[in-house]
C-alpha cells in the first residue's frame, strides 16, 4: 500500500499501481477550457459515455437501414430478444438471477408498475414507509399510489427522519420504525443509497425487519447500482428498480431496470399492469388478447424495448464485465475514499464538513460536502469549481456532491479536485 501523503507524487503512484487504471481510456470525458479532460466528478448524476457506445448504437442504425423490420428477428442482435443481452450483466451487478432481472422503461415507471403488484393495502395494513428526504419522484410516486388505492397520505405515509441535528438515518431508528408500525405497514420503499447524503442503507437488515413485520420491501437503486455491491436475491428483497444513466453510464434518459424476487415472478395472483411484451414470446405475435405471462420478471414488461438506448447501455455493461464486476471496482473505490478522506482532513480541514457517513459500509463513492467557512456561500464555491473545470453538482439547500467513479476517475483527479477546492476556499474567504 502506497504511503498516503498530500503530494502529487502519491496520486501518481496510486494511479501507477491501479489494476483498473486502463478503463479510464474506455470513456470520453468532457473537455475543459484548455482542451484537456475535466475533473468529472458527477457520475452520480450522468455517467461518462463509453467510447464503444457510438459503435454499438451505429450498428443498430445500420441494421435498421439494411434490414428494416426484419432486424427484429435476424442475427445475434435481433431486436425481439435484445433486452436479454443485458440480463446477465445486470444480474451480476444487482445480485439477481436471470429470471429476476430485466432492462425496461424508466425508473419511476418501473416503481409504479412494481408498486401496483407489491403495495396491496387493506383497511388494517395500508402504510408505506419512506424517508424524509426521498428523491421527489419517489415521494410523488408513493403518494399517488396511496391515493389511487383510496387512502390518504396523511394517514398512510410513514416518514423516517434523521434525529434532531443529524443528517443521516440511523439503522436502529429505521428498524424501530418498521417494528412500531408493523401491524399497519404494507410496504417499505427506501433508497439503496441516499441521493443527497450518499448514505448506504442496511438493505439486508431492512428487508428482514420488513418481512418480520409482515410488510413487503422495495428499493430505489438509482444511486446504488454500479456504485456498491448488491445481493438482492440473497437479501430476499421483494422488488427493486433503477436507472442506468448514473453509475451505469447508459446515457441521458437511458433505459431503467427492474428486479423481482423469483418467489414472486410466477405468482399469477399478483395484480399487474399488462402489456404485450410481457406475453410469452412464442405466442406474442399471434396477437391474442388472453394474457399468458412470461415466467420471469419479463412479464412486467409493457412495450417493445428501446433498442438504441439499450445498445448504449450494453456498451457500458461490457466494460463492467471486463473490469470484473463490482468487487474489484468497490475495492478501488474504497482506496479512493481513503485517499480523499486523507486529503480533506490534511488540506481542507474544518473548512468543509463531510455529510456522508464515515463508516465504510455506510458509504459509496459519492461525497456530500458542506462549506463551513464563515461568509462563504457554498454555491459560490461550486460555481468557482465549475469555472476551474472541476465538475461537481449542487443540491439544495447547501451540499456539493462529488463522486469519484472508479471506472474512469483517477487518483490524480482526486488530488487536483482537492487542490482546486483549497485554492477556491482561500480566494473566496478573502
Amino acid at each position: 500500500m502506497t504511503l498516503l501523503t498530500t503530494g502529487a507524487e502519491t496520486a501518481a503512484a496510486l494511479d501507477a499501481a491501479d489494476p483498473l487504471a486502463s478503463f479510464r481510456d474506455e470513456f470520453h470525458l468532457p473537455a475543459g477550457r484548455d482542451g484537456s479532460p475535466q475533473i468529472y466528478l458527477v457520475g452520480n448524476s450522468l455517467g461518462a459515455v463509453p467510447r464503444a457506445a457510438a459503435g454499438y448504437v451505429n450498428a443498430e442504425l445500420e441494421r435498421w437501414a439494411r434490414l428494416g423490420a426484419a432486424a427484429h428477428f435476424e442475427g445475434e442482435l435481433a431486436w425481439l430478444p435484445y433486452h436479454e443481452l443485458l440480463t446477465s450483466s445486470l444480474g451480476r451487478l444487482v445480485g439477481g438471477r436471470p429470471s429476476e432481472v430485466v432492462a425496461m422503461n424508466s425508473l419511476t415507471v418501473n416503481l409504479h408498475l412494481l408498486m401496483v403488484s407489491f403495495y396491496d393495502p387493506t383497511p388494517e395494513r395500508h402504510k408505506i414507509l419512506i424517508e424524509d428526504h426521498a428523491f421527489p419522484s419517489d415521494h410523488f410516486a408513493v403518494e399517488s399510489q396511496i391515493r389511487q388505492r383510496g387512502h390518504d397520505p396523511a394517514e398512510s405515509l410513514v416518514i423516517a427522519r434523521p434525529r434532531s441535528g443529524a443528517e443521516v438515518l440511523r439503522r436502529d431508528d429505521l428498524l424501530g420504525l418498521i417494528a412500531e408500525h408493523g401491524p399497519e405497514l404494507a410496504l417499505v420503499m427506501l433508497p439503496g443509497v441516499q441521493y443527497y447524503t450518499g448514505q448506504v442503507l442496511p438493505m439486508a437488515e431492512i428487508t428482514a425487519a420488513a418481512h418480520e413485520a409482515g410488510a413487503r420491501v422495495g428499493f430505489d437503486l438509482a444511486h446504488a447500482v454500479g456504485n456498491i455491491p448488491l445481493a438482492l436475491h440473497d437479501w430476499n428483497v421483494d422488488f427493486a428498480a433503477w436507472c442506468s444513466y448514473k453509475y451505469l453510464n447508459g446515457g441521458p434518459g437511458g433505459v431503467g431496470g427492474a428486479f423481482v424476487h423469483e418467489r414472486h415472478v410466477g405468482d399469477r395472483s399478483l395484480p399487474k399492469f399488462l402489456g404485450w411484451w410481457g406475453q410469452r414470446p412464442d405466442i406474442r405475435f399471434e396477437m391474442g388478447t388472453v394474457f399468458d405471462p412470461i415466467g420471469s420478471v419479463e412479464s412486467w414488461q409493457l412495450s417493445n424495448p428501446p433498442i438504441l438506448t439499450m445498445a448504449a447501455l450494453r456498451a457500458s455493461l461490457d466494460v463492467f464485465d471486463r473490469a470484473g464486476g463490482m468487487e474489484p471496482l468497490r475495492a478501488k473505490s474504497q482506496r479512493q475514499i481513503e485517499y480523499l478522506d486523507m486529503l480533506l482532513a490534511e488540506v481542507i480541514g474544518d473548512r468543509v464538513e463531510i455529510v456522508t457517513p464515515t463508516a465504510p459500509a455506510e458509504r459509496g463513492c459519492q461525497y456530500a460536502l458542506r462549506v463551513k467557512v464563515p461568509g462563504v456561500d457554498g454555491r459560490a464555491v461550486h460555481q468557482a469549481l465549475e469555472e476551474a473545470d472541476v465538475v461537481c453538482d449542487w443540491r439544495y439547500p447547501d451540499v456539493i456532491r462529488a463522486a469519484p467513479v472508479p471506472l474512469y476517475n483517477s487518483f490524480t483527479d482526486i488530488h487536483r479536485f482537492i487542490g482546486t477546492l483549497d485554492r477556491v476556499l482561500d480566494e473566496l474567504s478573502g
